[in-house]
């Protein structure tokens, strides 16, 4: 089991030509919510993860699927299948301080491998419109002195409205007001 250490952002304003940039077209469906077991088809790969309690910091677990599988599963899923592309952006380059790099040596290894990116997710199909971008970091220090991109919002980590599992479990109203207060 991996430890997941993620900051999720509303966005302000789209970056210029994300058309450029690589994507992963996603779909997901939850099984369950508390703990969330979700199955994810992520381009032609198949994977079934399972997410401990917790909101930056939380235990999670994949485990590969076959499409038949996934199938099956998403037949029997909750609620709302969440569609998204979710596009691979460069860290921004004032993410960090030069201390806070030279003080957690995860950190100066992820960012001279280049391993962490923003992954800034656009929803479709019930959720279309909305935006988030989520960055991992290979330690809690990295979460907590992370400098923002200039186009990011407001962090909504901390906030489980904002998480998928819920928007699984929301009803159509629940819906159409969650976009009326968080679109772009």
């Amino acid at each position: 089991m991996g430890m997941e250490i993620e900051r999720k952002y509303i966005i302000k304003e789209l970056p210029q030509d994300l058309q450029q940039f690589p994507f992963h077209a996603i779909e997901q469906c939850y099984l369950n919510t508390h703990p969330t077991v979700r199955a994810r088809k992520e381009d032609d790969e198949y994977y079934m993860t399972y997410k401990g309690e917790g909101t930056v910091s939380k235990v999670e677990y994949n485990l590969p699927l076959n499409k038949e599988s996934y199938e099956h599963l998403r037949a029997k899923a909750d609620g709302n299948v969440i569609t998204k592309k979710r596009y691979l952006l460069p860290l921004n380059e004032d993410a960090f301080s030069k201390e806070d790099i030279q003080s957690d040596p995860e950190l100066e290894k992820a960012l001279a491998e280049k391993s962490m990116k923003i992954e800034l997710d656009v929803f479709e199909g019930a959720f279309q419109g909305l935006v988030f971008a989520e960055v991992e970091f290979p330690s809690s220090h990295a979460a907590d002195v992370y400098v923002p991109a200039k186009w990011f919002g407001l962090d909504v980590s901390e906030d489980k409205h904002f998480s998928n599992a819920y928007l699984s479990s929301i009803n159509e109203k629940e819906i159409d007001r969650f976009l009326n207060n968080n679109m772009l």
